[in-house]
């Protein structure tokens, strides 16, 4: 197994939980619980070697031409947060099992958990920039779809809007800022941007790359003035929160600061906006934590005020406190997790959140409330647990730092407040729902929930108490390579649960007391927030997006006068007032290129192409002789490709003509034959002089090009269409494999417009005339005998033809599209001539799948390069010898054109086929048109 694996296997692994829908919810969650648990096994097999000092990598070549490689890297940095995500995804899962009802989707639900776990993983292994960038979106969106899970509440998809357009947007921040330092460094590879840090720093974008860079990590981490999306994704299911809030999602934007800590950090501009920024965020966390009534707000807010914590030691940025900011991520992790899949606990047997109602649950719920008093101590800062020896070191580097000179004794008075408002919100949870008076009457009659539910919650709290105890035993070591990672130089921990009796010391006792009075004085402070009643983030940001669309509908109002000939007469006016001036003098543009004699076959197919190009524009009204001097057009195109000896592109011309032209009479047949003159004569005009001043432009444009001297690439692909492609038709061989990623991608983008063309035909019951024009009916017999014999005799030659034209595509004038399109034109013929349920009754073929499958073949064959270490859509060739054939080449770009030739069908034959049937339904008619 390689790191490649651990990314890969949840990726593909979402794909489980909906292939086993309908098999017992236990058996999915068994399934979904094997991907994590494989990914762990191969970190543990990979993890010695990185406690050893090393850093193991894997570099798959992707898109090397933009600096974009799937390479991976697995240092300590990595290794700790893949560790968190792993591990607490597996508790996640399992708990998710017995929290979700028989009502939800749980396949659903693990596929999204899996793709956001997939792309989690994909940021903090990524060893190229812009790799790490496509994941991070991939969060973006996985989370979207995570946070609006429960799609039926209006909450969760707002929620879920919130986060994907704040996120988003620092998404687009953040690239700018990557893409500006690859460029200062000269490549996109992690390395080679950690040893150009010195150059980046001292860049003149350097403030420029910084600023987009953090504010793609405080829109993902909620910092300030961020921080008003996180507390709406709570509309989310609770398991999802768990993972959001204790190691993925938030996380990203502190695992972005502390990978980027030794390029960017270490600068006055960094200390003051990182450390300030993440302390302003600690303590508006806290306050509104403390504030909030609902189980999961609070615990919300206050992940708020622990990732502020955290980012503002990465600001301070000293060993000491990367070390705290790091045990802190560990940390906060076990207790929040534990914390949140608590709320949910008592959430789902109680069936409230709210606070005001909850009291009194110790009797019924004792094992919850343990658990919970556990973790909540943790996440307190109380001796012995984990948080308390975080929080100890947290002050030590509030105490020690000297960033503002003379004001720097504000920070340890702030972080000290900042703990006591921890403490105070922390006793909130656990005093007014397990205590506080006596139990009150609620939806459920609360109690503790099944042992296996509670036994992600009980790991997680034997974690706190654990760390807390023996921390040098737990924890040390991924500590020591994660901070050496951070800050670039070999890094020993030391960590302890007593210092002595010493300054942080007597300010974690202050922050202790002072939490216990600010509890016993909340209601002081929940009368005093009581004027602030009306501002609600998400209220606020749904009125600023209604007022930019509001705007945004009034400018469209105003550019938009509903007439498609003025649109496009802006446009050409806008190039020819650019375009003009510049191609006025033609000498200056004609180049030193020889030019050929015109021949008597070129000056003939040139007057006929005008010809038919100005029947075309004047016949408009009559359509279907306007639709026949159109296809002139065409065929004279395809005569022309031919005559300049292009056979690939005059076959495909030809066949894209006749399939385009059917497409059009079958529209014609619901449209009127003829139409009434539109244009008054002084349009006419205007339209005339504008078509002619861009037709002048666009042959001067050609004129200019085909006599200058350019350096062509064309000789490249000659070269090695042989050695590199395995063919000697060189068009064929850019396709499928110089240029295969770009087919893939056109081959996607017609199956997705074919499978939107099909929804928008499928329901539609346009009425259909009953006569021509004059009114005469239709003819009774809808298949004519001549028709019907030719098109059967047709059909098997033409697939013959088709076949051959696809296999030999690799060394003559031929392909998966030109086939496609010739078996597709037979079978169209079929469809005219002998009818929809004639076809369907001998050929019923889902073209939809069969499209898919073309899409899936040839993504396939793409992919299958990486197996051999090769980039992707590599090709490999060799030559067989076959009994009757003899020897024949073999070549893997022949399933990609496979791929294409089903593509090609599956798309045509949807779209025509679908259009087709609209004339064969049951539908009202009128007469004439």
């Amino acid at each position: 197994m390689n790191l490649l694996f651990i990314i890969m296997a949840p990726l593909f692994g979402a794909l489980l939980p909906l292939l086993f829908k309908r098999t017992p919810r236990a058996v999915q969650t068994l399934i979904t619980l094997a991907v994590p648990l494989s990914c762990i096994a191969v970190l543990l097999n990979y993890a010695p070697a990185t406690f050893a000092g090393d850093v193991p990598k894997q570099f798959v070549e992707w898109l090397p031409a933009l600096g974009l490689n799937f390479a991976l890297r697995l240092d300590g940095l990595s290794l700790l947060f893949v560790s968190l995500i792993l591990g607490i995804g597996v508790l996640i899962i399992g708990y998710a099992h017995y929290y979700l009802s028989s009502d939800d989707d749980e396949g659903r639900f693990y596929a999204c958990l899996l793709l956001f776990m997939a792309s989690m993983l994909g940021i903090v292994m990524a060893d190229n920039i812009l790799l790490m960038w496509a994941f991070w979106e991939l969060t973006s969106i996985s989370s979207f779809l995570l946070i609006g899970y429960w799609f039926h509440s209006s909450d969760a998809r707002r929620g879920a809007r919130m986060a994907l357009a704040t996120t988003g947007a620092g998404g687009l921040a953040l690239l700018a800022g990557l893409l500006l330092i690859g460029n200062i460094a000269g490549s996109y590879q992690f390395d080679a941007v950690l040893a150009a840090a010195d150059t980046i720093k001292n860049h003149d974008y350097y403030a420029t790359a910084l600023v987009l860079v953090l504010l793609g990590a405080f829109t993902k981490s909620a910092q300030f003035p961020f921080q008003f999306w996180l507390p709406h994704a709570m509309a989310a299911p609770t398991p999802v929160s768990a993972y959001l809030h204790s190691a993925t999602m938030v996380k990203a934007g502190i695992f972005l600061l502390a990978r980027f800590h030794p390029v960017l950090g270490g600068t006055e501009m960094w200390l003051t906006i990182v450390t300030v920024v993440g302390l302003i965020t600690m303590l508006v966390g806290a306050y509104f934590a403390l504030l909030k009534h609902d189980l999961k707000g609070l615990l919300a807010f206050s992940t708020v005020s622990h990732l502020g914590l955290i980012c503002m030691l990465l600001g301070i940025g000293t060993e000491g406190a990367i070390v705290a900011a790091l045990f802190h991520i560990i940390n906060h992790a076990c207790f929040k997790a534990a914390l949140f899949m608590t709320a949910g606990i008592i959430d789902h047997e109680s069936g409230t959140r709210d606070m005001r109602k909850l009291q009194g649950l110790m009797g019924l719920m004792p094992l919850t409330a343990t658990l919970a008093m556990v973790v909540a101590a943790s996440m307190a800062g109380i001796p012995p647990f984990n948080g308390f020896m975080s929080k100890e070191l947290f002050l030590v580097q509030a105490v020690q730092q000297h960033l503002f000179g003379g004001l720097s004794w504000f920070v340890p008075i702030l972080a000290t407040v900042g703990a006591a408002l921890s403490v105070a919100y922390s006793i909130r949870f656990i005093h007014d729902v397990f205590f506080n008076g006596d139990y009150k009457e609620l939806p459920k009659k609360p109690h503790d929930p099944p042992r296996m539910m509670s036994a992600p919650v009980a790991i997680l709290a034997i974690m706190c108490i654990a760390i807390g105890l023996a921390p040098m035993t737990m924890v040390s070591g991924i500590l020591d390579v994660a901070a050496s990672s951070v800050t670039n130089a070999s890094t020993t921990v030391k960590l302890s649960l007593w210092h002595g009796f010493n300054l942080p010391l007597l300010m974690s006792f202050v922050a202790v007391v002072a939490g216990i009075l600010i509890y016993a004085a909340r209601d002081q402070l929940f009368t005093f927030n009581r004027q602030f009643d009306g501002l609600d983030a998400k209220h606020n940001f749904e009125r600023i997006v209604q007022r930019i669309s509001d705007r945004a509908a009034q400018l469209f109002d105003r550019l938009d006068t509903g007439s498609l000939q003025r649109y496009v007469a802006f446009v050409l006016i806008s190039v020819i007032v650019i375009m003009l001036p510049s191609l006025i003098d033609l000498s200056a543009i004609t180049g030193g290129k020889p030019q050929q004699p015109i021949d008597v076959v070129s000056m003939v197919g040139a007057i006929v192409l005008i010809a038919a190009a100005f029947a075309t524009a004047t016949l408009h009204r009559n359509r279907f002789v306007m639709l026949m001097m159109l296809s002139v057009v065409g065929l004279m195109v395809s005569l022309a490709f031919a005559h300049f000896s292009a056979p690939d592109l005059a076959m495909t011309q030809l066949v894209v003509e006749v399939v385009s032209i059917i497409l059009m009479i079958l529209a014609l047949f619901f449209m009127p034959q003829k139409t009434a003159r539109a244009s008054s004569g002084h349009r006419v005009f205007r339209d005339i002089i504008i078509a002619s001043f861009i037709g002048g432009i666009v042959a001067t444009l050609n004129f200019a090009i085909l006599t200058s001297p350019a350096e062509s690439i064309s000789d490249f692909f000659i070269a090695n269409a042989k050695t590199g492609g395995g063919g000697t038709n060189v068009v064929n061989i850019i396709l499928v494999d110089f240029r295969g990623f770009d087919t893939l991608g056109e081959i996607t983008v017609l199956a997705i417009a074919a499978a939107g063309i099909h929804k928008l035909l499928n329901k539609l019951k346009p009425f259909m005339p009953s006569s021509d024009v004059d009114g005469r009916p239709w003819h009774r017999i809808k298949h004519p005998l001549m028709l019907t014999n030719v098109a059967n005799l047709v059909l098997p030659m033409a697939m013959m033809v088709a076949v051959y034209i696809f296999l030999r595509g690799h060394n003559l004038p031929g392909g998966g599209f030109i086939a496609g399109l010739i078996a597709a034109s037979a079978m169209i013929l079929q469809y005219i001539a002998n009818g929809v349920d004639w076809v369907k009754g001998r050929f019923n073929v889902n073209y939809q799948s069969l499209m898919s499958i073309g899409v899936m073949i040839a993504a396939l064959t793409g992919l299958g390069s990486w197996l051999f270490s090769k980039p992707f859509l590599t090709s490999w060739f060799t030559y067989l010898k076959w009994p009757v054939v003899g020897k024949w080449e073999f070549a893997t770009a022949l399933l990609f054109d496979l791929g294409v030739f089903l593509t090609v069908i599956g798309a045509t034959m949807m779209i025509l086929s679908n259009f087709g049937k609209m004339t064969t339904r049951h539908r009202p008619t009128y007469e004439g048109n």
